[in-house]
């Protein structure tokens, strides 16, 4: 008798022991996926697009959602309050080639989000421009680079309401799908075009573009002569950039 009391007593500490390893291998401290807060599977690692610290990924690198359920990344810099502004990058780029003007627009007081494009540009400003106004913008301005300013035009129609402003830089009239002739003429809000006329067939486009906004409430195009910048590098000149700035201020304040 002695003996089988003894034998349970050894069978139901082992099943103590299983039990017991059992549960420590599904609590939070042993690389399981839960986060240290416990409840929840932890968050996937922020997206740095190689020009983000760690600090800026963990802080401002963001996902959004379009019409299809698909999720775009993007950079929006805390700290502003403002109007937001969706910045759309050059086929040959990505949000880091707006990096350093998102950072400059959200210091001045925008709340600003660079779109990391995945090839759905057009849905993908929309979509960003719909975040904007979810974390509180009462105004929104869009401002896209070459294939991004094309995106940007052929978007702005589609917004309810347009957008407050528009700048394009060195926009081609199309690009793949997206038909920027076709959309500004039924563009009401005001757009800035600047393209540089050593740059191919992008200013004879963009005066092209800016004459085919009729309805727009102003509409300029700004030349640059005697260079063939393209884009972004446009505004690396202080005064060029001075002139697009002047621009959102006066229809983002």
């Amino acid at each position: 008798m002695t003996a089988a009391l003894r034998m349970s007593g050894l069978l139901c500490a082992a099943a103590t022991l299983l039990v017991t390893a059992s549960l420590a291998g599904c609590s939070g401290g042993g690389g399981d996926g839960k986060d240290d807060g416990g409840g929840g599977t932890a968050a996937e690692q922020p997206d740095d697009f190689t020009c983000l610290t760690e600090a800026e990924a963990k802080s401002s690198s963001i996902t959004f959602t379009v019409d299809d359920g698909s999720e775009i990344g993007g950079y929006a810099p805390k700290g502003g309050s403002g109007a937001g502004i969706v910045l759309a990058h050059q086929a040959d780029g990505t949000v880091c080639q707006w990096k350093d003007k998102a950072d400059e627009l959200s210091k001045a007081g925008y709340r600003v989000l660079a779109v990391n494009s995945n090839g759905q540009e057009v849905d993908e400003v929309v979509g960003a421009a719909g975040y904007l106004r979810d974390k509180g913008a009462k105004k929104i301005l869009l401002m896209g680079a070459s294939k991004g300013g094309t995106a940007v035009l052929a978007a702005a129609p589609r917004l309810k309401p347009q957008p407050d402003a528009v700048v394009a830089l060195s926009a081609p009239t199309q690009y793949q799908a997206m038909n920027a002739l076709k959309a500004v003429p039924e563009l009401t809000a005001p757009v800035l075009y600047m393209a540089a006329d050593g740059d191919g067939d992008f200013a004879v486009g963009e005066k092209e573009l800016n004459r085919q906004s009729v309805k727009s409430s102003e509409h300029r195009f700004v030349l640059v002569r005697g260079e063939s910048l393209h884009g972004v590098a446009l505004l690396d000149d202080a005064k060029r950039w001075d002139t697009v700035r002047a621009f959102l201020t006066k229809y983002g304040s």
